[in-house]
Parts: structure tokens; C-alpha cells; sequence
């Protein structure tokens, strides 16, 4: 942590530094003390559109996770839906989330629902190809003990095939508080009336950088907090992680 804080701070020293070494213009790359600045000028502004975007996050985030768990459960669980199923999950990844927006726009309105959808679907491939890949790769020889006891298949994915594929969900999970976020910007760049990435577009256009760093600042230290929730649940959860325990 410590050592984060003070890499954090040589970077914003070396920032700064250029920035008055060049002479560059603000509106073009502004200091890191003028986007502080900002910052609090326009403090209570900035945190009502982060407020909203905050939301879309959290809960594109949940449904994004609901998605990918019941996916991979339905993929590990029957040769049917890994038929069907499968080659439309690998699919659905060839399509940016970028190009689909403004459909998701159209279909869902200018709302809160259009930006939910964007950073669920943007969550939902990483944490269900990594859930059902930990849950394809358990140990072949708990899966023939399992069988030679006469173990239901239900019974083996609840209590063998699960708790040894949780590791990978836990990865997919962190994955996702990552990228999270970025759906729920792109979706507001394409159409919104309120969050961080309308207050991002609307002070590019209006030429105020300082503003734009300030609210990709907030949106940055969001992604850290939900990361690190999300790394501490995910440790909570799953306490026989090796990530976990190499810790």
C-alpha cells in the first residue's frame, strides 16, 4: 500500500514536472495541481454524475456476474447447452461492446437500463469462460472417485466440481470489477444525460481538460475501490484460493 502511495506520487511529481518543463498548454494537458483544483471547484457536480454512474457500475457488475455463473453452470452441466450455447458465448466476444451501444441506446432509452446492459455484457465473458473453465479443469481422479461411489451428477457439481472451480471464478470475478467501469462509460458516451462519461464528453467539447482528468480521476478510483472489494470478498469466499494463500 505504502509503496502504491509513493510510486502514486512520483508519477504525479514527474506529471506535474513535464508540464512546466514543456510549457504545454492547459487545455491541452493540464497538471496534476490544476485537476485538483478543478476537482474541488466542481466537487458536488462531479460526485452527482458519479453517483449515477456509480449505480450503473455496481449493478451492470451484479447482473454481469448472475449471467456468467448461470452460463457456465449450464455449459458444465449438459453436452446440450455446450452445443448450443457455447460457439453463440465465443461469438458474442467478436462484437465490441462499443459497436453494440448505441443499439443497447435504442432498444433501452437514454436511461440507467442502456449503460447497466453495456457493462453487464462487457462482464459477462471473462467470468463465464473463467468459471467454466475451473469448472472443466477439476481433478479427473475426485471425478472417477465421485463416479466409483456412485455420486449423482448434481451431488458432484455442488460438492466437488463447485468448490474446485470457485479459484477461477474468483479470478473472473476480479477481472470483472476491472472492466466493469468501462461499460458503463461507453454506454454513456453514446447517449446519457448524466454520469462521469456525459460530464467527460461535455468537457471535452467544452475545452475544459482540467474538468475531464477530474472526473476520469473519481472514475479510476472507483474501479480501484471496486477492485479491491471485490479482491476481498473474492479472499472471504474462497479462502482455499492459492492466490490466497500465497499471499
Amino acid at each position: 500500500m505504502i509503496r502504491g502511495l509513493v510510486a502514486l506520487m512520483g508519477l504525479l511529481a514527474g506529471w506535474e514536472a513535464l508540464v512546466r518543463a514543456t510549457d504545454v498548454p492547459h487545455f491541452i494537458l493540464p497538471g496534476p495541481l490544476r485537476v485538483g483544483a478543478a476537482l474541488i471547484a466542481n466537487f458536488e457536480f462531479i460526485m452527482a454524475n458519479a453517483a449515477v454512474t456509480l449505480l450503473e457500475i455496481v449493478l451492470g457488475m451484479a447482473m454481469g456476474l448472475l449471467l456468467g455463473l448461470s452460463c457456465a453452470l449450464a455449459l458444465a452441466a449438459s453436452r446440450t447447452a455446450r452445443a448450443w450455447l457455447l460457439p453463440l458465448v465465443v461469438a458474442s466476444q467478436a462484437i465490441p461492446v462499443f459497436a453494440i451501444a448505441p443499439l443497447l441506446v435504442l432498444w433501452l432509452g437514454f436511461g440507467i437500463a442502456s449503460k447497466v446492459a453495456a457493462a453487464a455484457l462487457i462482464v459477462f465473458f471473462p467470468v463465464a469462460s473463467a468459471f467454466y473453465d475451473g469448472l472443466a479443469r477439476t481433478n479427473p481422479g475426485w471425478l472417477d472417485l465421485a463416479r466409483t461411489m456412485g455420486a449423482a451428477k448434481s451431488s458432484t457439481l455442488l460438492h466437488l466440481r463447485l468448490p474446485a472451480a470457485l479459484p477461477a471464478f474468483a479470478s473472473g470475478a476480479r477481472v470483472a470489477a476491472a472492466i466493469a467501469p468501462i461499460g458503463a462509460v461507453i454506454g454513456e458516451w453514446v447517449g446519457a444525460s448524466a454520469g462521469l462519461g456525459f460530464l467527460m464528453l461535455q468537457s471535452n467539447a467544452q475545452m475544459r481538460v482540467d474538468l475531464m482528468f477530474a472526473a476520469l480521476t473519481v472514475l479510476a478510483a472507483f474501479a480501484l475501490g471496486l477492485y479491491a472489494l471485490v479482491d476481498k470478498a473474492m479472499a472471504l469466499l474462497v479462502p482455499w484460493d492459492p492466490k490466497r494463500i500465497d499471499r
